[in-house]
């Protein structure tokens, strides 16, 4: 496959077999059974990889069957506000709050505008920006919005949980405590403990579309290490 092809179709179920060894692409499953082929990506040192999914490359109609799946399964939680974690997390959040019926979201962010304040932000970085630390920030004009409602935070996929940790700890800051978590793929399970130690209830209320496993690499392919 051309790397523009891959995030573009959702496959009718047992398209893809459940094969130990997988080469070219990871086939994820979704509840309903339906497929979605994820580039398989190398972690730096060369003996894993994780199945990866960039969002905002994939079609509108997977993009939006991933945020009429996640909706469904934020709606028991009731939330009344969907906050969005950039950058990747804005696509999702966005088209969440959408198929909940919301008339918007809140996205957070990255770049600081004049009105901003210190005090409403948090150092974030991320596994795809190991080495940038930047700030996190809720814009002050929405607060209001935020105030005694029932929040979901999401992202687009969950993986170290440390981008998820730094939209907690914003939260925390205008004294939010989130009733779900959301994204579109859950990815190994590096990110339980990290959230565990900040709350033994946050792993059960972290909710995925999907889930992919770590990879290890061996001489006929990749093998799932662990879902």
């Amino acid at each position: 496959m051309q790397p523009h092809d891959f995030w573009q179709d959702l496959h009718p179920a047992g398209t893809f077999e459940n094969a130990p060894l997988h080469k070219d692409f990871y086939p994820a499953r979704l509840s309903d059974g339906r497929q979605l082929r994820l580039p398989i990506r190398p972690l730096s040192d060369g003996r894993h990889g994780l199945a990866s999914l960039i969002i905002n490359q994939a079609s509108f109609a997977v993009q939006e069957a991933l945020a009429g799946e996640l909706a469904r399964k934020l709606e028991p939680y009731k939330p009344q506000v969907i906050v969005g974690l950039p950058t990747l997390g804005l696509t999702l959040a966005s088209a969440v709050a959408r198929s909940l019926g919301h008339a918007r979201y809140v996205p957070l962010g990255t770049s600081k505008k004049f009105w901003y304040q210190a005090e409403l932000s948090v150092p974030m970085s991320s596994i795809t920006t190991p080495d940038q630390v930047k700030r996190l920030y809720v814009d002050p004009r929405m607060l209001p919005v935020l105030e005694n409602r029932r929040v979901a935070l999401i992202d687009d996929v969950i993986s170290s949980g440390t981008s998820i940790l730094a939209g907690l700890s914003l939260m925390a800051t205008i004294g939010i405590e989130p009733v779900a978590i959301g994204a579109a793929m859950l990815q190994s399970r590096r990110w339980v403990d990290p959230l565990s130690q900040a709350g033994s209830h946050r792993p059960d209320r972290t909710l995925g579309v999907f889930a992919t496993p770590l990879l290890s690499k061996t001489d006929e392919g990749w093998s799932a290490t662990e879902l």
